[in-house]
Formats: C-alpha cells, sequence, structure tokens
C-alpha cells in the first residue's frame, strides 16, 4: 500500500512564501516524477510543475519564475517552493508521484495525495 501526504500549506499574504511537501511511503522502490497540481473553487484541477528523475522541471506559465519544485529521491519527498505568491494561487494543491513499485521497470503506478488548502489573503 502507498501513501502520498502533502503538508505545509496554510494562510499567507500576498508577496509571502510557502514551502509544500510531498512524502511517499509505503511500498514504493523508487521515485520516477513529482508533480504538484492545483484547483480553484469552479476551476478544472491544472498543471503547476513537474520534475522527472533526471531533475528535468516543468512549470506553468503562471508559476515560471516564482515556485521552484525539487526532489529528494533519498526521502521519497517532492517540494515545491512558493515564492511572491498572489490571490489568485489560492487553490487546493496536490502531489502526484509516480513511482516504481518494485526493481522492475514494468512495475510502476501513480499515486495522488490528499490535497493542502493554500490560501493567499491580506
Amino acid at each position: 500500500q502507498v501513501q502520498v501526504v502533502e503538508s505545509g500549506g496554510g494562510l499567507v499574504q500576498p508577496g509571502g512564501s510557502l514551502r509544500l511537501s510531498c512524502a511517499a511511503s509505503g511500498s514504493i522502490f523508487s521515485l520516477v516524477a513529482v508533480g504538484w497540481y492545483r484547483q480553484a473553487p469552479g476551476h478544472q484541477r491544472e498543471l503547476v510543475a513537474t520534475i522527472n528523475s533526471g531533475h528535468s522541471t516543468n512549470y506553468a506559465d503562471a508559476v515560471k519564475g516564482r515556485f521552484t519544485i525539487s526532489r529528494d529521491n533519498a526521502k521519497k519527498t517532492g517540494y515545491l517552493q512558493m515564492n511572491s505568491l498572489k490571490p489568485e494561487d489560492t487553490a487546493v494543491y496536490y502531489c502526484n508521484v509516480v513511482a516504481y513499485t518494485s526493481r522492475r521497470v514494468a512495475d510502476w503506478d501513480s499515486y495522488w495525495g490528499q490535497g493542502t488548502q493554500v490560501t493567499v489573503a491580506s
């Protein structure tokens, strides 16, 4: 069984910073990719950032230059550093982990966390 748990959300003023964490545990052999997504009320879930096994990153245009995604393979944890936050960044942030569940490359799966609320308001 695999668990993905996000943490680090909260209320922050515009211009402030937050660091989200995404910890994967259970039957995971190694991480393949980590992605952060967000969903605001009345909107579809959207991609925020991804990082693959080679540490290549991809960002949504709306967060480029403000957010930084990273990962710690040993801890099986992903991070999202969010700076210069804006009210439009308010959303529930979800982590997605793609991971190998054994040494066999065919044994992989995708897992979602439960989400963490980020609210940017004065």
